[in-house]
């Protein structure tokens, strides 16, 4: 297999493979939280890249796969979750990082046409549940961490904790429409907190009654 034919990603930072793939995302980026999904073009991703268009059309061949591709390397690059030894320090934090993505004048807009189009192509779904799923994944710790430090009980379940941060983020960004600010980012950490330690995350409350 030639530098040219390598799947993107497989060959060493700052060779060609890597190169080509970082220019071909970052374009497929700037269109999607342009234009959105429906106005995706590989031709016309591959001008603003800068590279031959068959070399788009031969290691992804469409959108969707470009897509998917582009929300591999958003996992790739995100950041670490923060260690702050306390459970408010730590979704504080989480919820401000979910804040400063979504009110991105770039992200921003990238994630509602990926969401948008993840209601409709099945691809784009699972590599958006994906993306969420290795964003939990990587901050479920610091709720496991609290829970061994006595902060809520100990059957809490962190995934579902970590999901009531951004929960109320997402709702103002793609429903409500109302304005997003740190205010709300510490919000949606505290009543987290709040759930959690009253043991709305724990397995006996998850029937009403």
């Amino acid at each position: 297999m030639t530098t040219d034919e390598a799947e993107p990603g497989t060959l060493r930072p700052g060779g060609r493979t890597a190169r080509v793939r970082a220019a071909v995302l970052r374009a497929a980026g700037d269109v999607l939280a342009e234009h959105g999904f429906a106005h995706m073009d590989l031709a016309d991703i591959a001008q603003r890249a800068g590279v031959g268009k068959t070399t788009v059309y031969r290691r992804w061949g469409t959108v969707t796969a470009l897509v998917t591709d582009l929300l591999t390397e958003m996992i790739e690059s995100s950041l670490p979750r923060t260690h702050t030894g306390s459970l408010l320090g730590d979704l504080g934090a989480h919820a401000r990082l979910v804040y400063t993505t979504l009110t991105d004048p770039r992200q921003g807009p990238l994630f509602k046409a990926v969401i948008a189009a993840a209601t409709y192509d099945e691809r784009t779904a699972a590599a958006l549940r994906r993306f969420y799923d290795a964003r939990i994944t990587e901050w479920a710790p610091c709720v496991r961490e609290a829970t061994a430090r006595g902060e809520v009980p100990e059957d809490t379940d962190p995934r579902e904790v970590i999901r009531a941060v951004s929960a109320p983020l997402y709702y103002r960004l793609l429903a409500s429409g109302d304005p997003l600010d740190e205010t709300t980012a510490d919000r949606a950490a505290k009543a987290a907190i709040a759930a959690a330690r009253a043991g709305i995350f724990s397995p006996q409350n998850d029937e009403i009654g």
